[in-house]
């Protein structure tokens, strides 16, 4: 049994971060769901950009678009939303089996609006009518002008992929406003069943101290911080808060692990998806990730409720001069203005090929 099947067995989802014409159009993302237990799909867009940039997978569509009007943002999401349909499609048994459980993809906002609370929501009710599918979930940043949005989107009835969120206090706030929304629904006396999930990234934290602390602290930052916020996810579902909305139909934002590809190249290419096995979660993980994993990854101990060592391991950090709320903040501005920058990156793509096609 592939370790990829036995870590789907214990209960955690498996999500592909990537998408291209190609892998709709070569069956690789049939193959994945098929054999690699993959059971969703994420988005974002630096991946758009290297495959509109670096491949002509694109080109007969770009040109289509450009000959019919359109350009910039308008051409990018009507490729966005092609791909992601077909995407949806291929999800739906996934989706239906598990009663709407899983089986999801993701579309981002514009990461232009990261801090405009009232465009997020206009964009995001924008883009889940417009894409049409049960099965397709809007990210929206957890930024402090995201969790307003992320409420009223929630209350809209808008499925929500919550991303950038790098700690447990932000994984809070971020559920914190999904239960906004549905307690609003609620006394609405509209359905409280609308799905979410809130992405904490890992990696990065590793990156971000590399050269800050000893080696045998070396890449232990990361999977601490991520097991502290599965031990938040865990208390909070156990909460009298969320077990009254759960009464009333709710279900619970499912915790998903994004950034989980290995960056050092002295680690394991396995290493955060061995540490991060937990049940009722989600890991989101490149094609080469998914690859290793399968072909010689394993599933050990599942992460503790409690989050097992991660106190401790914070502890050792702060010792050794790190403060990991100041770490965690910089590393939400950093990746806002990296999505910026290759949402950039990509419209400049576009309006190239465009150009180059007409």
């Amino acid at each position: 049994m592939k370790a990829t099947q036995k870590l789907h067995d214990i209960g955690q989802s498996l999500w592909i971060d990537d998408i291209t014409r190609d892998m709709l159009d070569s069956g690789r993302l049939r193959k994945y769901i098929d054999e690699l237990s993959v059971t969703g799909l994420t988005s974002n867009p630096s991946i758009f950009e290297k495959a509109v940039a670096k491949s002509t997978w694109y080109d007969a569509a770009i040109a289509k678009l450009v000959k019919s009007g359109l350009a910039g943002e308008a051409l990018f999401f009507e490729l966005a939303l092609e791909d992601l349909r077909r995407a949806a499609d291929l999800f739906l048994p996934v989706h239906k089996r598990t009663a709407t459980v899983d089986g999801w993809v993701s579309l981002e906002v514009s990461p232009q609006l990261a801090y405009d609370t009232k465009a997020t929501i206009a964009e995001a009710k924008r883009l889940f009518d417009r894409a049409g599918k049960p099965n397709l979930f809007i990210k929206i940043p957890g930024t402090k002008e995201g969790l307003p949005a992320i409420e009223e989107s929630i209350f809209a009835g808008v499925a929500v992929n919550v991303t950038l969120l790098f700690s447990a206090a932000d994984y809070l706030a971020a559920a914190g406003a999904y239960m906004k929304g549905l307690e609003r629904r609620a006394a609405a006396g509209l359905s409280p069943d609308v799905r979410s999930v809130a992405s904490v990234f890992v990696s990065r934290w590793d990156r971000a101290v590399a050269d800050k602390v000893p080696e045998r602290r070396r890449d232990k930052l990361g999977i601490a911080v991520a097991r502290q916020a599965y031990r938040a996810y865990r208390e909070l579902i156990a909460s009298d808060r969320w077990q009254r909305l759960e009464n009333l139909g709710a279900r619970p934002q499912r915790l998903l692990f994004a950034s989980t590809s290995t960056k050092d190249p002295r680690s394991p290419d396995t290493m955060y998806v061995t540490a991060l096995a937990a049940p009722n979660t989600v890991n989101t993980m490149p094609d080469e990730t998914l690859h290793a994993f399968a072909a010689h990854g394993s599933v050990g101990s599942l992460v503790a409720a409690d989050g097992g060592d991660c106190a401790k391991v914070l502890g050792e950090f702060a010792g050794a001069g790190i403060d990991v709320d100041a770490v965690g903040r910089q590393l939400q501005a950093d990746g806002a203005k990296a999505f910026v920058k290759s949402w950039e990156d990509l419209l400049k793509s576009i309006d190239g090929k465009s150009k180059a096609l007409q």
